[in-house]
């Protein structure tokens, strides 16, 4: 069974692993990352892991039982009880009910370890999978992206009563 595990230092190896091998996957629904973020891994990562210890956000991955990573699942600018969230699942394991699955943890845990009451999440309207995933997780849509965003809609979630 998939773990979703909190990022650390020791994933590295295991996310550059899936980030390279669906490079090309993620490239057909959202803009690719290029190649300065794979010749830069390292420093980007330790960033990450930075903002972490911050508290500013809160960074998870999916994990199989044999030890590759099945999806990144993050939670962005944690703050006054709200975040955004953002996500993305290898492709062989894509369709398969796994995104959905995660989100829905994700959003337990955005409540009992983080304490936050609001996500958010922004997809293209191309991305019918993203779309479809925010739905079936209790995401309602609330407002289309404003000038100079990358999405085209955004979704909401109210995680406490």
């Amino acid at each position: 069974m998939p773990e979703l595990q909190r990022l650390c230092a020791g994933h590295a190896p295991a996310v550059l692993a899936f980030e390279l091998a669906n490079r090309a996957y993620f490239a057909a629904s959202v803009p690719d990352r290029g190649d300065d973020f794979f010749d830069r891994f390292s420093d980007r990562y330790g960033a990450l892991l930075a903002e972490q210890e911050a508290g500013v956000c809160a960074f998870y991955v999916l994990v199989a039982e044999d030890g590759p990573v099945l999806g990144r699942f993050n939670l962005y600018d944690l703050e006054n009880g709200t975040a955004e969230l953002g996500y993305r699942v290898a492709r062989h394991v894509a369709g398969r009910g796994v995104a959905t699955a995660t989100v829905r943890e994700l959003c337990r845990l955005a409540v009992t370890r983080h304490g936050l009451r609001t996500l958010r999440a922004g997809t293209s309207r191309e991305n019918v999978a993203s779309r479809r995933v925010l739905a079936k997780a209790g995401f309602v849509p609330v407002a289309p992206a404003g000038p100079g965003g990358e999405s085209d809609a955004w979704y909401r979630r109210d995680l406490v009563p």
